[in-house]
């Protein structure tokens, strides 16, 4: 059966973007335990540069959003396109440029960002000339997407496909308008915009990028995944159509929330902040026509260990779309701006929402891709209660953390000066930040499991493979 769906589909570059994708979620995150480690006990960096906090930071960043994030969904869109549209991959050839490709993109951020080797942005760390890497490749696989839905034998183009789509396009001249930059050597180069436009463009990239790869990319996962393994129509298909309008419309407006009392023009940021509270009701919309495709199906999820990932993360996608907008309003952002809040509301997503239901479809996809069962259900339940109970811990912690300091720097005393010293801020978060280290933790080893899990499966697959190869000669 396996070589048949193998005739018809060309699923050897998803195979490779999956293992990929859960390794690199195992790197990323065990990066990320040890930087969060590192700022509860600051002896971990050993006055070694090249293990400080300001140098693993954006590796971290870039392992899990890029490298797992990217894998994820290069493995996710390149299988669904094609059961979607019923036709192979458009070019087999240019899906593994993708992959190399990719992987060499991350393979220098591992080199250069320990080095210092950066331009100082967020989700935009890497040199020019890495950055021009990742615009081919990105193109590429782009490109390779949209040609084979082109070539669909079906009429109808899926929404998943639509928002695949829709993240390609605007994460292109996202990344390219941001990265546009005078280079002056291999290791250095100079942003083209200077002060506050630079600041405007980078946070025009930085929440989009949230909000088209991480966002978009993600629904484009939910909406194929999620009734798949339901094995229900997904529950409104018009609302997932004016879901993907609302979002690619309204998205775009947000960055300047980000800025709230910086030199930004004070309209700007209300309009980010105004334009984020509209987008609580598309992004609840599509939260429960996720929740609602399970309509008549709910006694699945005592089962089907799987799909409580996929929900799971349905849930953490409306908290965290409710939170941020809450957070982009000007009296709450005087709060909450500079804090430990933002990291909290920024790994209800990441650790909740993106990693939780990509871990979903790739189990999914393991399971398609080899023709089997995963090798312990059990412990695809272990690791879903390691990543729900690390997520919940890590950012309950990061919240209590983070509104202490917001309320520790604004607390002044009869006298009119501050209570608190910047110190004393510091010494009081450091309970919350070693909480947030064993919420960490406790992800990472979750991950651990998936990839244990993972291998298992494989190696039994491909065993039984080679004994009906056998039987059959």
């Amino acid at each position: 059966m396996e070589a048949q769906v193998d005739k018809k589909y060309d699923f050897d570059v998803v195979r490779w973007f999956t293992v990929a994708a859960i390794v690199y979620l195992v790197v990323g995150t065990l990066v990320g335990v040890y930087v969060a480690s590192e700022l509860a006990w600051p002896f971990l960096n050993f006055d070694l540069a090249e293990l400080s906090f300001g140098r693993l930071r954006p590796l971290h960043t870039n392992a899990v959003i890029f490298a797992f994030g990217g894998c994820a969904l290069m493995a996710t869109a390149f299988y669904s396109v094609q059961r979607t549209c019923g036709v192979r991959l458009w070019s087999s050839a240019m899906g593994w440029f993708s992959f190399w490709g990719w992987n060499l993109i991350i393979v220098c951020a591992v080199i250069t960002l320990p080095l210092g080797l950066t331009q100082g942005k967020e989700y935009a760390e890497l040199e020019w000339w890495i950055d021009i890497m990742i615009a081919v490749v990105w193109l590429s696989f782009a490109f390779n997407f949209v040609m084979t839905v082109a070539n669909r034998k079906t009429s109808h183009i899926y929404v998943s496909n639509w928002f695949f789509m829709g993240m390609m396009v605007m994460i292109t001249y996202l990344h390219v308008v941001n990265s546009l930059a005078i280079p002056v050597s291999l290791a250095k180069s100079y942003s083209i915009f200077s002060g506050v436009q630079d600041a405007m463009i980078q946070w025009w990239w930085g929440h989009n990028a949230v909000g088209f790869y991480l966002t978009a990319g993600f629904l484009g996962i939910m909406y194929y995944f999620v009734p798949k393994q339901a094995g229900r129509p997904v529950f409104s298909y018009r609302l997932s159509v004016i879901h993907f309008w609302a979002l690619m419309f309204g998205y775009v407006w947000l960055g300047a929330h980000h800025l709230q009392y910086t030199a930004l023009p004070d309209w700007t940021g209300s309009l980010g902040a105004a334009v984020s509270l509209a987008m609580i009701i598309p992004s609840w919309g599509g939260a429960v026509n996720g929740m609602m495709t399970l309509s008549g199906a709910w006694d699945k999820l005592r089962t089907d260990y799987v799909l409580r990932f996929l929900i799971m993360s349905l849930a953490f996608y409306a908290m965290s779309t409710f939170e941020g907008p809450v957070m982009s309003s000007k009296t709450v952002n005087a709060l909450s701006h500079y804090t430990d809040w933002t990291v909290g509301h920024v790994h209800s997503g990441a650790l909740g929402w993106v990693a939780m239901v990509a871990s979903g479809a790739l189990y999914h996809l393991v399971m398609k891709l080899w023709n089997t069962e995963m090798y312990s259900a059990k412990l695809v339940n272990l690791h879903f209660w390691m990543a729900t109970i690390g997520a919940v811990v890590y950012v309950t912690a990061m919240w209590v953390s983070g509104i202490m300091q917001g309320l520790m720097w604004r607390d002044y005393d009869e006298f009119g000066t501050l209570t608190y010293t910047f110190a004393e801020s510091v010494a009081a978060m450091h309970p919350y930040y070693a909480m947030r280290a064993i919420g960490g933790l406790i992800y990472w080893a979750g991950a651990v499991v998936m990839l244990y899990n993972t291998v298992m499966t494989i190696r039994v697959a491909a065993t039984r493979g080679v004994r009906t190869a056998a039987a059959a000669a």
